[in-house]
């Protein structure tokens, strides 16, 4: 069961990516791409990595999304018109497509077993739980610069957004 539940969100999610790349408006790419996040959240879920399904709902599909969806909406941007198709994009496109594919096919026929019985390894401390584990790891190893950094970066984007978007007053 966990094993078809893992190829239908793997499924699902790469469906809304392509839809992310191949929809026309900005809103609707956008609000794909929340999908792709839920679908990669489940995929957590399946192998069992809870804390990193939960973080990616939160943080990912909450936080970034909607600051995406406000600025997009902010723009009013309009849907994109078409063009002509490129010869030499999609010949690239296609080849490293192809590439991907083969490392792919490479990749789950070398797997002992097809990849199916893979064992998962034990955790270093079972009394503590991989949310203590991850928090103290990050909280005691690294300084938080980078976290106020990317904020930082977060807001200037949002003003610059909201001061191009400003109507002009005659």
């Amino acid at each position: 069961m966990q094993l078809a539940l893992f190829w239908m969100f793997a499924a699902l999610m790469l469906l809304f990516g392509v839809a992310v790349v191949c929809l026309r408006s900005p809103v609707s790419s956008a609000l794909s791409l929340v999908m792709s996040f839920l679908g990669l959240a489940m995929l957590f879920f399946t192998l069992d990595a809870f804390f990193i399904g939960i973080v990616q709902i939160l943080v990912y599909a909450g936080a970034v999304m909607v600051l995406f969806l406000f600025i997009i909406m902010l723009l009013d941007l309009k849907s994109e018109g078409v063009r002509r198709l490129n010869v030499f994009a999609l010949s690239g496109g296609a080849l490293v497509l192809l590439g991907f594919v083969g490392v792919l096919v490479k990749v789950l026929t070398s797997a002992p077993g097809g990849g199916y019985n893979i064992a998962k390894p034990a955790l270093a401390n079972p009394e503590a739980s991989d949310v203590a584990l991850v928090g103290y790891a990050l909280f005691s190893g690294f300084n938080n610069y980078p976290f106020q950094i990317i904020a930082v970066l977060l807001l200037v984007a949002t003003v610059g957004v909201i001061l191009l978007s400003k109507k002009e007053l005659k």
